[in-house]
């Protein structure tokens, strides 16, 4: 690809974000810790670009001090604009700087994901003056163009004739340098030189884009849904830039922190982006808004309905409803299934909407029961499909659940804000009673719950995980064939075989940081528990220990487990702790093999791409085991050696 220039219209006043833009210039909105323009040259970085230039009139002190922070200044040419010239007379301007070569312009508050190389690639191949980035989107389409995808006008009426189609500018387009003649001096409209050129027989093409993905933030309701719909795909129900002290702080889901906030004590967030300058009262409540120094902007929350609604069961729960009713999709996992939170007054609930054939439905409020009588901190069953032959249920596309709402809460995220050892120490400890109380107690009674004590983790389930894990990560994610799989599997076999030895009790089986909710009250509650079965303790203990999303210190964690394991003896007399630290090192070989398997499926298949960044601690894990056990199992060994830690995207 021929070496090009590209260009950043950053004068802009943002009259459209106000009052935001009096504080910070449009390109440094802050997109979870990384400003706009920061995004956008990344993007064109990616391409065979020189340097970038960037005009500047509003607030250019402050994105020259953002260059020089940011490591970009070298690759960036600015160009003061004493007035506004214009989209045009910006590039005129700066044609000392682009006249050499072709360029590329893209505007400082898009976010797309259009292919920069594909529209580079077209404007060469076609020989054309100007190609547009172009795309269907209603609201936008004023942009005319033939069978060709050549430009004929731009209006929201058509003027070209019949034969034409409507799509919408993308705010991208790639320039050949003769393009710079047809610009006066001045300001100008960079629309009306495409105009010029047509009417002079030039070559103005286009690309169309259409379903790629697009977002102008010029409106507090586009930068704000474009921040939160950002924290859904990398997985995040709340962001706090590292700069900030949130300690004791309370948070929601949708609590977005950027830096240069503070925050006093007592403070709750939910459903709100707080930018630079911004300082909440202590004890003050904060949401559905976008807060700054001296400025709230309130903002609609996000609402969602389930594709049927169970409209009894909730009136049973939360009273008949009204208009104070309202439901939003909540939760950032791995599952299939769909949870709302639902709210009528004060009174709120969580509603899980499974498919009717769901295999875990049933289990799930079976598991409720029980676990909930032996005081597993589980939430309470409200209301269910359960038994319910009646048409109402059976007219409905779903089955649904109605339970005790938990919050929003996890212990990764709680993580985020609680840097107190001491408080991070009193948490686990709770936990790990958890995993005492399920693995003597709870399980002593399991004879009570018969479909829990048939489901066994075997060896049949434990040989399922490494498999799952050779297919969706070795060879899925990471591309790799191994030369002697036979090898390779009587290894397997001989670990499965090892840990389906194991005396058994009741595990979670996913007993991690994301599944255990932490409740206003500061305690913890454990979700996602339909998948327990009978199975070794350890394989719990290694899953929130040696956990991916959560890396312990090593001191915490070998004070948690010699607490796990007096409380074990105090429960169990004939507790042998010595043996069932033996256990360990099997299970967490194992259980990282299943989890690196689940990173590979949910990212690869499921289009989750969020779970890649758990990759690199996973396989960290898993590749210190695998030495410390390569004796044992030498083929994993040096399968795992040729692999390395960074996740494929």
């Amino acid at each position: 690809m021929k070496e090009t220039r590209a260009f950043i219209p950053a004068a802009g006043l943002g009259e459209r974000l106000r009052p935001i833009t009096n504080h910070l210039p449009k390109p440094l909105l802050p997109v979870l810790g990384k400003p706009v323009i920061e995004r956008v040259v990344e993007r064109l970085s990616a391409l065979s670009v020189k340097r970038i230039g960037v005009n500047l009139h509003h607030k250019p002190e402050m994105i020259r001090a953002w260059a020089e922070e940011s490591g970009y200044a070298a690759d960036l040419a600015f160009f003061f604009e004493e007035t506004i010239l214009g989209t045009g007379g910006a590039l005129k301007n700066a044609e000392a700087f682009l006249k050499d070569g072709p360029f590329v312009v893209h505007n400082s508050d898009i976010l797309s994901d259009i292919s920069l190389e594909t529209l580079l690639d077209s404007h060469f191949s076609e020989g054309n003056l100007i190609t547009l980035a172009v795309h269907g989107y209603h609201t936008f389409n004023n942009v005319w163009v033939d069978d060709s995808g050549r430009l004929r006008s731009v209006g929201k009426k058509e003027k070209g004739g019949r034969g034409l189609r409507n799509v919408a500018f993308t705010g991208i387009a790639a320039y050949s340098p003769e393009f710079l003649g047809l610009l006066p001096p001045g300001n100008s409209s960079v629309v009306d030189a495409w105009l010029r050129a047509v009417s002079s027989g030039l070559k103005v093409g286009t690309v169309d884009f259409s379903g790629c993905r697009w977002n102008d933030i010029g409106t507090p309701d586009a930068y704000s849904s474009y921040v939160f719909r950002g924290l859904k795909e990398e997985g995040e129900t709340i962001f706090v830039h590292p700069t900030v002290d949130c300690g004791g702080v309370r948070l929601g889901a949708n609590a977005v922190v950027e830096k240069g906030v503070f925050l006093e004590k007592g403070v709750f967030l939910r459903n709100c982006i707080l930018l630079p300058g911004a300082r909440p009262e202590m004890d003050s409540r904060i949401e559905n808004a976008i807060v700054g120094p001296d400025y709230r902007i309130d903002l609609k929350e996000s609402l969602s309905i389930p594709s049927s609604l169970p409209a009894r069961m909730i009136a049973d729960v939360l009273g008949d409803p009204s208009e104070r009713l309202t439901m939003t999709l909540i939760g950032a996992g791995g599952s299939d299934r769909k949870y709302y939170r639902i709210r009528n007054g004060a009174r709120k609930a969580v509603l899980m909407e499974c498919l009717k054939h769901d295999p875990d439905y049933q289990r799930h409020l079976i598991y409720t029961h029980f676990f909930r009588k032996y005081s597993i901190p589980v939430p309470e069953l409200l209301g269910s499909d359960a038994g319910d032959p009646g048409p109402a249920s059976l007219q409905r596309g779903n089955i649904f659940g109605l339970f005790e709402d938990l919050g929003d809460i996890s212990l990764y995220s709680w993580l985020k804000c609680e840097k107190d050892p001491r408080r991070v120490e009193s948490i686990y400890t709770r936990v790990m009673d958890i995993l005492v109380n399920l693995h003597t107690r709870v399980t002593s009674r399991v004879s009570e719950c018969l479909l829990l004590q048939s489901r066994v983790f075997d060896y049949a389930h434990l040989r399922w995980e490494t498999d799952y894990f050779m297919q969706r990560f070795v060879d899925g994610l990471k591309g790799k064939r191994v030369s002697d799989e036979g090898l390779l599997g009587a290894e397997f076999d001989r670990l499965a075989r090892k840990v389906d030895a194991f005396p058994k009790a009741i595990v979670h089986r996913d007993f991690q940081a994301q599944n255990i909710m932490v409740t206003g009250d500061g305690l913890p509650r454990v979700i996602d528990y339909q998948g327990a079965r009978m199975g070794p303790p350890a394989y719990d203990l290694v899953s929130v220990l040696w956990d991916p999303y959560v890396v312990l210190k090593d001191r915490l964690r070998a004070d948690l487990l010699d607490y796990y394991a007096a409380g074990v003896k105090k429960a169990d007399g004939a507790f042998d702790g010595k043996t069932f630290r033996e256990t360990i090192l099997p299970c967490r070989l194992q259980r990282h093999m299943q989890a690196l398997g689940a990173y590979g499926f949910l990212s690869k298949v499921k289009g989750r791409a969020y779970f890649l960044k758990y990759v690199p601690q996973a396989l960290c894990y898993l590749k210190e085991e695998a030495r410390e056990t390569k004796d044992e199992y030498p083929a994993l060994w040096e399968c795992l050696r040729g692999l390395d830690e960074e996740a494929e995207d």
